[in-house]
């Protein structure tokens, strides 16, 4: 049995950071970062019979084109990824009044959406990007047994073309839902590697006032290419997502709307534009089947 120290619930029995029961959520779930999101992407549902939300985390769940789906809000950053992840698996797979796992186990789809920079002049403004594989440089999932589902080569490449300081941790690099992939997928969207931060100043090379490790890094991250395959954007979320998703047995995939592009210096003339239309480029996918 699970003890009430590890897995902390409500008293009215939901879990305890998410608010949220079994009954709640869909198989087919929503990740953003911001929770002014949430409804810019239920808006174009039919209906919404649920709704919550408990700090930075909110969810609605509803039906769009007979699909039932759930969007919520992560926050920013691995750290809360760590929350989210768990606790969404907590409420398929662990029965909360006997605190067992399962024996039947549920596994979610997860369909992360946000906003990026390219660091190429090849991804254009306003296209969408999919992440193959997300490259964790915040260590968070190294707290985790993650040697069988990560990708040692590739690991290796980047610390060799980085010069990479492993006091800072080692890089992981994960790969996508080959299943969500191709049910997302088009000849239109771009995909390669989306690196995942620990932070938004210092691990993302911005400088204020301190000054980082390696102030390189970025430039180096432009030009590491891997069996053809090349970083395409820099967040905080995509790596972590990959890796519990896939340690605890669910279907994961990123993608990015491009707002901004560094290597051209352009930056997109209607963000929001772009963003709704990935929105309803994957509800629509979604609800296909």
């Amino acid at each position: 049995m699970i003890q009430s120290s590890e897995l902390i619930l409500n008293p009215d029995g939901s879990v305890y950071h998410l608010n949220l029961k079994p009954e709640h959520i869909a198989r087919d779930i929503i990740f953003v970062g911001d929770q002014n999101r949430v409804e810019k992407i239920t808006q174009f549902f039919d209906s919404i019979e649920f709704s919550t939300q408990k700090r930075e985390f909110k969810t609605q769940t509803g039906i769009f084109k007979g699909k039932r789906i759930t969007v919520m809000s992560t926050g920013i950053g691995p750290d809360n990824i760590d929350i989210v992840m768990n606790e969404l698996d907590a409420l398929v797979n662990i029965d909360l009044e006997t605190r067992k796992p399962k024996e039947n186990l549920t596994s979610l789809n997860i369909i992360r959406i946000g906003t990026s920079g390219s660091l190429h002049a090849d991804i254009p403004v306003d296209s969408f990007v999919m992440a193959k594989f997300g490259l964790g440089l915040d260590n968070m999932l190294r707290s985790y047994l993650i040697d069988e589902i990560s990708n040692p080569a590739m690991e290796d490449a980047f610390i060799k073309h980085t010069n990479w300081d492993l006091k800072k941790g080692k890089p992981y690099v994960i790969a996508c839902s080959s299943a969500l992939e191709k049910k997302i997928e088009s000849h239109q969207i771009h995909k390669g590697i989306t690196a995942t931060a620990g932070g938004f100043y210092g691990p993302q090379g911005r400088i204020l006032r301190l000054n980082i490790q390696d102030e390189t890094l970025n430039n180096k991250m432009d030009t590491f290419n891997f069996e053809g395959t090349r970083i395409t954007n820099l967040e905080m979320e995509t790596g972590a997502i990959y890796g519990l998703s896939l340690l605890l047995g669910h279907q994961a995939l990123s993608m990015n709307a491009i707002i901004a592009n560094r290597a051209s210096g352009t930056f997109s003339e209607d963000p929001y534009k772009a963003v709704d239309a990935l929105i309803a480029y994957t509800l629509d996918k979604l609800a296909e089947n």
